[in-house]
């Protein structure tokens, strides 16, 4: 069992930054797919960006492509979201996620295809 607890959210004028953190409990990522959703009021959740266990590539929503950054440090078991130029579309609730690595760079933007979440952590963006 993976237990997954996000920091780092945070209220931020637009065109700011906030650096997102996910760490587990219960054992490593070693193995695991990490992806970063959103929800914002009203919407469903959507994707953001991920990155594989195996080669380390990443994926991200057009959205956020060129804004956004995921990144990964195995040794201290932690995944970050690097969110610059924020725009007040991006406030939502940003949940992370984790799922076996074997399965296929086209289903990391699924979120059916994760097996463990974290409870989220609001970011707002002010205009």
């Amino acid at each position: 069992q993976v237990q997954l607890v996000e920091s780092g959210g945070g209220l931020v004028q637009a065109g700011g930054s906030l650096r997102l953190s996910c760490g587990a409990s219960g054992r490593t990522f070693s193995g695991y797919d990490m992806g970063w959703f959103r929800q914002a009021p009203g919407k469903e959740r959507e994707f953001a960006a991920a990155i594989k266990w195996i080669g380390g590539n990443t994926y991200a929503a057009d959205s956020v492509k060129g804004r956004f950054t995921v990144s990964r440090d195995n040794a201290k078991n932690v995944v970050y979201l690097q969110m610059n130029s924020l725009k007040p579309e991006d406030t939502a609730v940003y949940y992370c996620a984790a799922r076996p690595g074997v399965r296929t760079y086209s289903t990391l933007s699924n979120p059916s295809t994760y097996d463990y979440w974290g409870q989220g952590t609001q970011v707002t963006v002010s205009s």
